[in-house]
């Protein structure tokens, strides 16, 4: 395995602890322009996201009204009764993004497989890296301030949904995750930097609280007078 990737998995838990676990539940608050821009309603409302550790699955409650929730895999977006009644499905989500920019609108399920992909890979970073067909290489550091960060490039697996299939990460001397690029390539692939903040730890697993994602700019920095995604993140659960 990498050298900066085992370094890394053991400063979040160690990766035998993770096995042992088959999800993470957490709240979450989300909020950014970026919702704005899709034309849906994003409140400040807590709610509980469940994610699946060993398969791409994941789940948030209430999604739209009360007794309603989402259903998150690769190949099928829904919306569900919480007794697993189906509301709404789309077969193959990925393919209603074809032609998306970052204006275009998105409907419910649009929206529901954003946020069932994009948790999916925040939640399961960075262990998924460990995954089948996952490959990973160091890339140059990254001085940020008086800071040395180092970059690992993860290639992610074509049967992986998630913003792009190249990534990078940045960790802290601490080895702690304090930032991550990406393209956003169901909105037009708009460039992405996600800055990390506030660690917290749950059930001998370490995770960042905070979140705040920003378009990225051609010198490789986040322009922070534009938060595209804000994620709050507490009560961590592993089981």
């Amino acid at each position: 395995m990498n050298e900066l990737l085992t370094k890394v998995l053991n400063a979040h838990g160690g990766l035998e602890r993770w096995r042992s676990y088959n999800k993470v539940e957490a709240t979450i608050v989300s909020g950014g322009g970026f919702f704005a821009l899709k034309g849906v309603l994003q409140d400040a409302n807590p709610r509980r996201m469940t994610v699946w550790l060993h398969e791409e699955r994941s789940s948030v409650t209430p999604y739209g009204v009360a007794d309603q929730r989402t259903m998150f895999t690769p190949d099928r977006i829904a919306i569900e009764k919480l007794d697993g009644t189906a509301v709404a499905e789309r077969r193959m989500p990925r393919d209603s993004f074809a032609g998306h920019q970052m204006h275009t609108p998105w409907d419910p399920l649009h929206r529901a497989y954003f946020n069932g992909e994009a948790l999916w890979t925040y939640l399961a970073t960075p262990f998924a890296f460990a995954m089948d067909g996952f490959r990973v290489e160091e890339t140059a550091p990254w001085q940020e301030g008086k800071e040395t960060w180092r970059v690992l490039r993860v290639y992610f697996p074509g049967a992986i949904e998630t913003h792009c299939q190249v990534q990078d990460f940045f960790f802290d001397e601490q080895l702690e995750l304090r930032r991550h690029d990406y393209s956003v390539n169901i909105a037009g692939g708009f460039p992405a930097a996600q800055l990390m903040l506030e660690y917290t730890e749950a059930n001998g697993m370490r995770l960042p609280s905070k979140r705040r994602a920003y378009t990225r700019g051609p010198d490789r920095r986040p322009i922070l007078d534009m938060l595209m995604v804000s994620i709050d993140i507490s009560d961590v659960t592993f089981s």
